[in-house]
């Protein structure tokens, strides 16, 4: 074979050699759609894992941020005071019971739990709340309280009938500021629940939660199951994390994207914390009731929603309810549908029962028990509108907004119920009564009422409706005071001891004064009649305006201007002969300041709402101790309680004593403005001072006078409270002197015209009458004859 051939029969053998192992190593077809496939599929998961780990990322941040952090907004409670009860106490049955419910105890046949009490006779049985008081917390306990005319006459406890010296029944609830998601809830910690809530809940929500990474595949698969067997939806494959998650993180949407992320952020969950640190977040977040417009969230807040108890008291049946109500708290609302509620509540007791956390026999005993729901809730919100208004600008000066309405303080305030709850029904039954005479129906009304010791506000009406929030008169209402401004006058006349004193005598007569532009002022008195000479006691009694006029242009005008400041009130006032007269612009509030230093003898003590402010644990923030600042001249002061005593006996206010059904020495002041335009009354006891106002908002000619309107609605109010008379002991440097009426001069007790007038040392008469003289002079006689000599 020539050499060319052997090469082309080479070649030949090699192609087909290569063609062979080609098609040996070609795979089959089906081969090669499962690598495309297998690419793609790689593909995808690449494209999915690209665009799901940035949200998986994030939600995992959401997760560790939002939970590490937790801090639920809790709305801030605020209380009244609480109520001393010991022997001696002014206090009648009625008055007890008022308190009571105000606090939200009901009354039954027997006080067996606490926040019951039992009436009997005079005697008042009272099971206590455990409750933390501003100065240290306090168990529950039962005590037995006895009263009789007006007073409390022996406090003991129960059963074993041991005397107290002093009881204290815990402060009602006036108000809750809340956050703006409108949420309440009382916070509890994991080992502050009671062990069958703990493993109850469990046992009916998520009976494998101890052992699922946050969802439960196989409680997802039996869900399914059942609900495919029933036909309906009976059964939920949530976890409690997932259930954590939706209402933590998420809406309520039911969309698959919203469930996708409630699974991935219930993974993480579970993934950065304990399930105990969870399971006590679930505790305190779960809604499981409305009241009005406040949400109920947490077990802690819906045990005192329902059974007004707190967490730890609760039955088994009770706990059962509350576990059963997260399956819906408005379909099985015990309060609205009782017996669908008793129906849940004894299935979850039957889950008790299968899961050995009760005896059959136990379940079965607790499923024959009533609901024991309370018939309502404790009020929450605002009670008393103006009071809280008060309270909160008094707050203002330390907190901020956001902080009361997130921190959950406890914030203890000087309010007496007894006396705002009197107080509120003197303002708006007397303005109707005031209607009825034919004065304006649109009249309103203001009144403060304070302790003059201590300066704390026990009651503040704002409005003729008191459940009407809004403009608050008594601490925003400027108006002129009228004669209420007068006893300041005679008071720094009283000063000056080397010229004035009550007896003094004072011209009321016509008096024109130049004013600033030129005119003439000449103020007429309320009869438009002048009096002539009378005395500084008469003057101020009988309010004559004149004869104020004249005396307060010889103390001058800038010392009351001083004086004014000096008691309290920081106003601008105008230093002009009108302020005699009450032509400065101040609030009820500021007025009662005034008069809190006069009443108080000259110790003056800014009043306050605030007693302390507290975290929701308890610790104290803030303490508002009795601050008190002595005025001087207080033996001038003492003299002038008497001369408003007897504005009271026989002055402008004489027709008060019949107001009041009672008896006891009060003083105080009426105050009319020009044209009628405003009525004032301020009065006081031994221990409380008072002031109210009347008149129209726009400030329209009324019809009132400080007799007429004010003064009503004061009498109203005090009608209705004990009243202690007012101190007219003279302290050192005042006493007491006999007068005669008519001429002021030194006179005996039995001589005709005698009157007994208190006195600032060094300003009593130094000339007697007639009678006075001749007793002397027989009494000297008398020792001349017996002894010889002049009695030394």
């Amino acid at each position: 074979m020539s050499p060319g051939k052997e090469a082309d029969a080479s070649m030949s053998k090699r192609k087909k050699k290569t063609a062979a192992r080609r098609k040996k190593a070609s795979p089959p077809k089906q081969r090669r759609w499962f690598g495309k496939i297998w690419r793609l599929g790689l593909l995808l998961v690449g494209i999915f894992t690209g665009l799901m780990l940035p949200w998986v990322i994030y939600l995992n941040y959401q997760v560790t941020t939002e939970f590490e952090g937790r801090k639920w907004d809790l709305p801030s409670h605020v209380y009244a005071r609480a109520l001393d009860l010991y022997q001696g106490a002014l206090l009648s049955r009625s008055d007890l019971e008022l308190e009571l419910k105000a606090a939200g105890y009901r009354a039954a046949s027997d006080a067996s739990r606490p926040g019951l009490y039992r009436v009997s006779g005079s005697t008042v049985d009272i099971y206590r709340r455990s409750f933390g008081f501003h100065d240290g917390f306090e168990e529950s306990r039962k005590v037995r309280v006895r009263l009789g005319s007006g007073k409390v006459t022996a406090v003991s406890s129960l059963p074993a009938g041991q005397s107290l010296d002093l009881f204290r029944l815990e402060p009602s609830e006036i108000a809750a500021i809340y956050p703006l998601q409108k949420e309440d809830r009382t916070l509890i910690r994991i080992e502050q629940a009671p062990p069958l809530l703990v493993t109850g809940l469990q046992s009916v929500e998520d009976r494998n939660f101890k052992h699922h990474p946050g969802v439960d595949l196989r409680g997802i698969l039996r869900a399914a199951f059942a609900n495919l067997k029933a036909g309906k939806a009976v059964q939920g494959g949530s976890t409690l994390t997932q259930q954590l998650v939706k209402n933590y993180f998420l809406t309520h949407d039911r969309t698959i994207a919203r469930k996708f992320n409630e699974a991935i952020m219930a993974l993480l969950l579970e993934a950065h914390y304990g399930k105990s640190e969870i399971l006590e977040a679930y505790l305190n977040e779960v809604f499981l009731g409305q009241q009005g417009a406040f949400a109920v969230h947490g077990f802690g807040q819906a045990s005192l929603f329902y059974f007004d108890q707190p967490l730890d008291r609760l039955e088994a049946n009770q706990i059962a309810l509350l576990i059963g109500l997260v399956k819906g708290a408005s379909y099985y609302n015990p309060r609205r549908h009782p017996e669908r509620a008793r129906g849940r509540r004894n299935q979850v007791l039957a889950s008790f029962a299968e899961t050995g956390l009760l005896t059959e026999a136990q379940a079965r005993q607790q499923a024959a028990l009533p609901l024991g729901v309370t018939e309502k809730p404790r009020t929450r919100g605002t009670r008393y509108h103006a009071f809280v208004d008060l309270v909160r600008r008094q707050l203002a000066q330390v907190y901020q907004e956001d902080d009361l309405k997130t921190e959950g303080l406890r914030i203890f305030t000087t309010l007496a119920p007894l006396v705002q709850e009197k107080a509120q029904a003197a303002v708006s039954e007397g303005l109707k009564q005031l209607e009825a005479r034919g004065l304006s129906p649109t009249l309103q009304a203001a009144m403060v009422v304070a302790d003059i010791s201590t300066g704390e506000v026990q009651g503040l009406v704002g409005d003729r409706n008191p459940n009407r929030a809004g403009f608050n008169r008594a601490i925003h209402a400027r108006r002129q005071i009228g004669s209420v401004i007068k006893p300041l006058v005679y008071l720094l006349a009283l000063e000056h001891k080397q010229d004035y004193s009550l007896v003094s005598r004072i011209m009321d007569e016509p008096i024109s004064l130049r004013q600033a532009d030129g005119s003439a002022w000449s103020p007429s008195n309320y009869d438009n009649k002048s009096h002539g000479e009378v005395t500084l006691l008469e003057a101020l009694t009988r309010s004559y305006n004149q004869a104020t006029v004249r005396l307060g242009m010889n103390i001058g005008v800038n010392h009351l201007v001083s004086r004014i400041q000096q008691l309290g009130v920081q106003a601008n006032v105008d230093p002009v002969p009108s302020i005699f007269l009450g032509a400065v612009e101040l609030t009820p509030l500021e007025v009662t300041q005034i008069y809190q230093s006069i009443a108080a003898g000259g110790f003056s003590v800014p009043l306050r709402s605030l007693i302390a402010v507290q975290t929701a644990d308890g610790n104290e923030l803030v303490r508002y101790p009795l601050r008190m600042v002595p005025q001087p001249n207080r033996e001038a002061i003492a003299v002038l309680n008497y001369a408003l005593t007897q504005v009271v006996e026989q002055g402008t206010a004489s027709a008060l004593p019949g107001l009041l059904a009672q008896s006891g020495t009060i003083a105080g002041k009426t105050g009319t403005t020009n044209d009628r335009r405003d009525s004032w009354f301020v009065g006081y006891t031994r221990n409380q001072v008072a002031v109210s106002w009347v008149g129209e908002d726009d400030n329209r000619p009324a019809g009132v006078t400080g007799s007429n309107a004010a003064m009503q609605l004061w009498g109203r109010l005090f009608r209705q409270l004990p009243i202690e008379s007012v101190d007219l002991r003279m302290p050192d440097g005042a006493y007491w002197l006999w007068v005669d009426r008519n001429s002021g001069l030194l006179t005996l007790e039995d001589c005709e015209g005698a009157v007994q007038i208190p006195f600032v040392d060094g300003s009593g008469p130094a000339q007697s009458t007639a009678c006075m003289s001749a007793r002397q002079d027989d009494e000297e006689s008398f020792w001349r004859k017996l002894l010889g000599k002049k009695k030394q």
